[in-house]
C-alpha cells in the first residue's frame, strides 16, 4: 500500500506548535525549582568512578521538570485515547520508580520489574504492535502478522528502548539532546502520514526537551537523572508503537529502527561486549560509544555534538522513507545544513581548546615567577 499524504492542516499545525511551546516554557520554568528540591532531598550525582564525566556533585532528577511539562501540554492539547491513556498511566509509573532511584538507588531488577509493569499497561491499553512489513523483500508476503507474538514482542522493544535511552545518558546534555531529535523526527513523520495526535504528543515530548536543554547542556547544571532517562525512553517506545509501526509501505519496517538507531546501537553493543568478557550485562562499564569517543581526545562538547549529527542524520533518513520527491530534496538539502554546522562548530571548538593547551603552560610559568618572586624579593627577575 502507498503512502498517502494528506494536505497541510494550518489548525494542526497550530496545536503543536501550541503543544511545543507550553512543554518548553513548562519545563523551562521549573527546572531551577526541581533543581532546589534535589538539593533538599539529597539527589545529588557524586562521581565516583571513571564511567562520570563530571568532576564534582551535580543535583539530578531534572527528568522531573520535563515530565511536568511534557504532561501538561498532553492533557492540554492531546485527544485522551484509550491508548494515550495507557502511555500516560505508565510514564507515571517510571518517573515514579525513577525519583526514588534518584534518591535512593535502587536494585536493576526492581527497576526492570518497573518498566516491564509500565510496558505491560500500555499494552493492555491498546499500545501493541499487531502487524509488521517483511523485511525479506524475496517474500510474497508483504506484511507479518504478529498474533500471540505481539504482546510479548511489544513489551521487548518497549523496554529495550526505556533502557537504551537511560545507558546513553553518560555525557552533558546527549540523552535529552538524543531524545529531542527523535521527537522532532516523529513528529515530522506524524504530520506527514496525518497521525496529528501523534504529533501533538511528540511536540509535547520535544519542547520539554528543549525547555530543560539550558540547564543540562555542557557545563551542566542539573542532570535529567533515571527519572529522565526512563521517561524519554518510555515515551519515544510507546509513542514509536502507535506511530510508527504502520502498514504504510514495506519500508515502514525501518523507520523506527531509524529514529532510535543510536540508543538502541548502543544498548546492543554493551549488552554484547560485556557477555563476551564473561561480565553481566546489566553491571556499567566504560565502554559506551560517547565514552569512545571521548578516549580519542574528544571533549564533551565535540562527543556530544557529533553524536548529535549522527542521531540528525539517521531522524532525516526516517523521514526521507516516509516523504514525497519535493520533500526528500528539501532533506537532502537540510542535511548537508546540519552536517555543515556540525563540522564549523567542531573546528571552532577544537581550535579553541588547542589554544588553551597552548597558552596553559606560559600562563602555569607566569604564575610560578611570580610566587617565586614574592616568595624571593630580593631575587633578580
Amino acid at each position: 500500500m502507498p503512502l498517502e499524504f494528506n494536505p497541510i492542516d494550518m489548525n494542526l499545525i497550530a496545536k503543536v506548535l501550541v503543544s511545543l511551546v507550553a512543554a518548553l516554557v513548562m519545563s523551562f520554568a521549573a527546572t531551577p525549582v526541581v533543581k532546589t528540591f534535589a538539593n533538599k532531598v539529597g539527589a545529588i550525582d557524586v562521581p565516583k568512578d571513571d564511567r562520570r564525566a563530571h568532576d564534582h556533585p551535580i543535583p539530578r532528577l531534572g527528568g522531573l521538570a520535563m515530565f511536568l511539562g511534557f504532561i501538561l501540554s498532553v492533557v492540554l492539547f492531546a485527544d485522551i485515547t484509550k491508548q494515550i491513556q495507557g502511555v500516560l498511566l505508565g510514564s507515571v509509573v517510571v518517573v515514579i520508580v525513577g525519583v526514588i532511584d534518584d534518591i535512593i538507588p535502587l536494585k536493576a531488577w526492581i527497576k526492570l520489574l518497573a518498566q516491564i509493569i509500565a510496558a505491560l499497561i500500555a499494552v493492555f491499553h491498546g499500545v501493541v504492535i499487531e502487524i509488521l512489513s517483511n523485511p525479506n523483500i524475496l517474500s510474497s508476503e508483504n506484511y507479518l502478522n504478529l498474533g500471540y507474538l505481539s504482546i510479548p514482542l511489544t513489551v521487548i522493544w518497549i523496554v529495550a528502548i526505556t533502557n537504551s535511552v537511560n545507558l546513553i545518558d553518560g555525557l552533558d546534555g546527549l540523552a535529552v539532546g538524543v531524545s529531542g531529535i527523535g521527537s522532532a523526527t516523529m513528529l515530522v513523520i506524524a504530520l506527514l502520514v496525518a497521525e496529528g495526535n501523534v504529533a501533538v504528543i511528540m511536540a509535547a515530548l520535544a519542547g520539554a526537551c528543549i525547555g530543560f536543554m539550558p540547564y543540562n547542556i555542557n557545563p551542566a547544571k542539573i542532570f535529567a537523572g533515571d527519572t529522565g532517562a526512563l521517561l524519554l525512553g518510555y515515551v519515544l517506545a510507546t509513542m514509536s508503537v502507535i506511530g510508527l509501526f504502520k502498514v504504510y509501505a514495506i519500508i515502514s519496517f525501518a523507520v523506527p529502527f531509524l529514529v532510535l538507531a543510536l540508543p538502541l546501537f548502543d544498548t546492543v553493543f554493551a549488552f554484547i561486549r560485556r557477555l563476551i568478557k564473561g561480565k553481566n550485562p546489566m553491571a556499567p562499564d566504560r565502554g559506551h560509544v560517547h565514552h569512545r569517543l571521548m578516549d580519542l581526545g574528544l571533549t564533551q562538547k565535540q562527543a556530544v555534538a557529533i553524536l548529535y549529527c549522527i542521531s540528525t542524520v539517521l531522524g532525516l533518513a526516517a523521514v526521507v522513507l516516509t516523504a514525497s520527491g519535493a520533500i526528500k530534496a528539501l532533506l537532502l538539502v537540510l542535511a548537508f545544513v546540519v552536517a555543515a554546522i556540525i563540522g564549523v562548530f567542531l573546528m571552532k571548538t577544537t581550535h579553541r581548546e588547542n589554544k588553551k593547551a597552548e597558552t596553559a603552560p606560559a600562563y602555569e610559568d607566569m604564575t610560578a615567577k611570580t610566587q617565586n618572586s614574592e616568595e624571593n624579593p630580593n631575587e633578580e627577575t
